[in-house]
């Protein structure tokens, strides 16, 4: 008896599911842009190095060139499609338009991607290689531009915008702790109401 070699999968992008039928041999990045026409995440080197396909899966990020769409099944994808909340831009994509984070534009969509989950990261107290303080009960060290090229270092800009691109990261983390900021001191007041 022969095996299949496609299944129908259901993947949860961007908040929306899509059904379709795939080879299991199918990339996830294949199955975003030539499946459902999600071409804002792009194809580079197509062997995970050079990070033009990033998306964030459940949240993290993730090379979508080396995920199989089979295995992204049940997962939370996020593309650079889904990053902005309505009209209004996410403040990383925000950050590199203010700021020239991009030339081509070619690499944006997955330098974008990368950023959110390094913000992310970075304020949940993950170190990366060029912390230098790693124990689990030292204090998150601060952004600097150090650490932002170390935690972005797996994302390639063949433009060279990469001095944009750390101060874009800068100012979205700013942004993103004034948000959470705000958002503790509303549900204090509400709280205390």
């Amino acid at each position: 008896m022969a095996l299949s070699t496609s299944s129908a999968i259901t993947l949860n992008i961007n908040g929306e599911k899509h059904a379709l039928p795939v080879d299991h041999r199918t990339t996830l990045l294949d199955a975003l842009r030539e499946h459902l026409d999600l071409t804002g995440t792009k194809k580079g080197c197509d062997q995970g190095q050079c990070g033009a396909c990033t998306v964030l899966l459940d949240g993290r990020r993730a090379v979508s060139c080396l995920q199989l769409a089979v295995a992204a099944e049940g997962r939370e994808i996020t593309t650079i499609e889904g990053v902005a909340d309505g009209e209004r831009l996410h403040p990383v994509q925000q950050a590199f338009l203010d700021l020239d984070g991009y030339q081509c534009g070619y690499c944006t969509p997955g330098q974008i991607c990368s950023a959110i989950a390094v913000i992310e990261e970075h304020a949940a107290g993950w170190p990366s290689a060029a912390t230098a303080d790693v124990r689990p009960d030292a204090e998150i060290p601060p952004l600097t531009a150090d650490e932002i090229r170390e935690r972005m270092s797996g994302n390639l800009c063949r433009c060279g915008a990469y001095v944009s691109i750390v101060q874009a990261v800068a100012q979205a983390a700013q942004a993103e702790a004034a948000n959470a900021q705000e958002t503790a001191a509303e549900k204090a007041e509400e709280k205390a109401a």
